[in-house]
């Protein structure tokens, strides 16, 4: 019975220690191209910790929860790492890389993300999708989901997520930040948005956003558009 009982602990323990790596972007010359999570799809149990780790230079992504009916838009009330921008230099080392760790929940559903990059092309649209505990049979795989992604019209929607979201959760934000490395989560954007969408609804005009919210806006067109001329320069081979 005591035996039973090590082994019990241990196995709980194994449990709550598992991780899974995956590499958010890619280089140009890797396999599957700049726009993919590596792997893009696993499956992970309760407890398991997937450890998302931004070592595509240059590049700018996010991994953002959405659904297999609308893969390329933010799942309300879903998790948000914000935008991570990786410079083309100076190389980061293994311990200056960011990294975003998210707990599994609940393992009893499907788990479907995304990156909402738009630029230089939105990178859903693109095929950078993933997902934990996908089917491997029925109408619902992960092949689907990623054709449902490629065929998605319209432009994806930059809505903010948070920390926790529906089957999985981070407890922080993305670090470590090191010099050159910019994070930028949506919330300014969003509540942006927000006002805009209530104002056409209403048929009035929102009220103008303050100093701050749009100073923050700014710096994320900002940071959207060097992530832009990032990748442009990697694919010219000049370092920027």
């Amino acid at each position: 019975m005591k035996l039973l009982a090590i082994a019990f602990a241990s196995s709980m323990a194994s449990l709550a220690s598992a991780s899974i790596v995956v590499k958010v972007g890619a280089s140009s010359g890797a396999e599957g191209g700049v726009f993919q999570f590596i792997p893009n799809t696993f499956n992970a149990t309760n407890g398991t910790t997937i450890n998302f780790q931004f070592t595509g230079a240059p590049g700018n992504h996010t991994v953002t929860q959405s659904s297999f009916a609308d893969p390329c838009d933010p799942l309300a009330g879903g998790f948000d790492s914000g935008w991570v921008l990786i410079p083309s230099s100076p190389a980061l080392s293994a311990a200056d890389t960011p990294e975003w760790n998210l707990t599994i929940t609940d393992d009893t559903k499907p788990i479907w993300f995304f990156c909402k990059q738009l630029l230089p092309a939105p990178h859903c649209i693109s095929g950078m999708v993933g997902a934990i505990n996908a089917p491997t049979t029925g109408n619902k795989t992960f092949a689907s989901f990623v054709a449902a992604a490629k065929a998605f019209k319209g432009t994806p929607a930059q809505a903010e997520g948070g920390l926790v979201g529906v089957g999985a959760s981070a407890s922080a934000g993305v670090g470590p930040v090191p010099s050159g490395v910019k994070v930028f989560t949506a919330s300014a954007m969003a509540t942006a948005s927000s006002n805009s969408s209530a104002a056409t609804k209403s048929g009035s005009a929102a009220a103008a956003p303050s100093s701050t919210s749009t100073s923050k806006s700014s710096d994320a067109k900002k940071l959207i558009a060097s992530s832009f001329v990032a990748l442009l320069g990697a694919a010219m081979g000049i370092s920027l």
